[in-house]
């Protein structure tokens, strides 16, 4: 298990698989997996610094693809099971969502709260491709204040 762990690794290593390793990740990092994305990204950007913007965009792309994964994920869990007996407090979320809509998932990157609201949206049946857009808008703000401020914070650069 130890060996197949550590070729996973190698496979995945920055940069020799750079964008393919930081979509993976980002994707992974969209579900309800405990994954973080961002220091992939920056690894990336570190290591090549004329990488920013394909890496922001891949970022992007492949934790947008994530989120739609929960979305669907959702949608699905609602399917199956229609009726809820909600808290107060879950009740008020959950009216809170269906009135801003798809908008809502503007706030996806958000830690902890971002991934779960994707599949909110699709249990609340939220229109997949407007959720899809802002999921999108969102995160990609998301890698770009990260990985911009990060390389602001620590603008050496990188010599083996």
């Amino acid at each position: 298990m130890e060996a197949w762990i550590e070729s996973l690794l190698a496979t995945l290593a920055l940069p020799k698989f750079g964008l393919s390793t930081v979509f993976i990740v980002a994707m992974i990092s969209a579900t309800l997996l405990p994954v973080g994305s961002e220091p992939a990204v920056f690894g990336l950007v570190k290591l090549n610094p004329e990488m920013f913007w394909p890496a922001i965009f891949v970022a992007t792309a492949g934790n947008t693809v994530g989120g739609a994964i929960s979305w669907w994920m959702g949608y699905g869990a609602e399917k199956i099971y229609e009726r809820v007996k909600h808290h107060p407090f879950e009740a008020h979320a959950l009216k809170w969502l269906e009135r801003l809509g798809a908008k809502a998932c503007l706030l996806s990157w958000l830690p902890l709260v971002g991934d779960p609201l994707c599949a909110v949206a699709g249990w609340l049946r939220l229109p997949f491709w407007p959720c899809i857009v802002y999921m999108a808008i969102g995160k990609f703000a998301r890698y770009f204040t990260m990985t911009a401020g990060l390389l602001w914070f620590f603008p050496g650069q990188y010599t083996p």
